[in-house]
């Protein structure tokens, strides 16, 4: 498969995975309202750069054992395409909150590190994107370790790009973010991570 193919499936795997209004977001819009964009940002980065480590130790996990796993396609398929599928369905019943004020005074690498250590210390993460590697054929398509880096690639930009938006998004609509607001992200979120559920399923044999 192509590389360019391999870094935008995992562009698009970063952003679904980072869009969710879960804690991390609410810290995002938190602290761009009451600090700026800036500090959003920063913030939103610390979470991608746990997506992106989390990426690489599934990523390049399945392909390393990747001859191991031939015969298990079928069942990691099955699991991978439920446990999207369970995840989507949980992001859109859940209620998001809308966040309130933060006070001022925290560096920016303290911001950084406080967002990368609450996503760093969720084993989930590394079992959704190990799933989804897995459904995504990595072992036959990327085959590789050059090329399963572009997917790892892709997730980071795309979950760093998502937190750009978000921070952005949030500053220049604050007078209008109110819960309703908050449900569409949750909504678009499952309905990608759905798309994904159904892409790996279509694999099975």
């Amino acid at each position: 498969m192509e590389k360019g193919v391999l870094f935008l499936r995992g562009l698009l795997v970063g952003l679904a995975i980072a869009a969710p209004i879960g804690p991390i977001g609410v810290l995002c819009i938190q602290r761009t309202l009451a600090e700026g964009v800036v500090r959003g940002m920063v913030t939103g980065f610390g979470s991608a750069t746990a997506h992106g480590l989390y990426a690489a130790i599934a990523g390049f996990g399945v392909v390393f054992i990747g001859g191991s796993l031939s015969h298990g396609q079928v069942v990691l398929r099955l699991i991978g395409g439920g446990y999207l599928a369970w995840l989507a369905l949980r992001i859109v019943r859940s209620e998001p909150a809308v966040p309130g004020a933060m006070r001022k005074g925290r560096g920016l690498l303290a911001t950084y590190f406080s967002s990368f250590l609450v996503d760093i210390t969720s084993p989930g993460t590394l079992v959704l994107f190990a799933a989804i590697f897995a459904g995504l054929g990595t072992t036959s398509a990327a085959g590789s370790a050059g090329s399963t880096a572009f997917l790892v690639l892709g997730v980071l930009v795309g979950s760093g790009l998502w937190w750009v938006l978000l921070s952005n998004g949030v500053y220049l609509l604050r007078s209008r973010l109110n819960q309703t607001w908050l449900r569409w992200v949750n909504r678009l979120s499952a309905l990608i991570l759905l798309g994904f559920a159904a892409f790996v399923l279509s694999g099975l044999r």
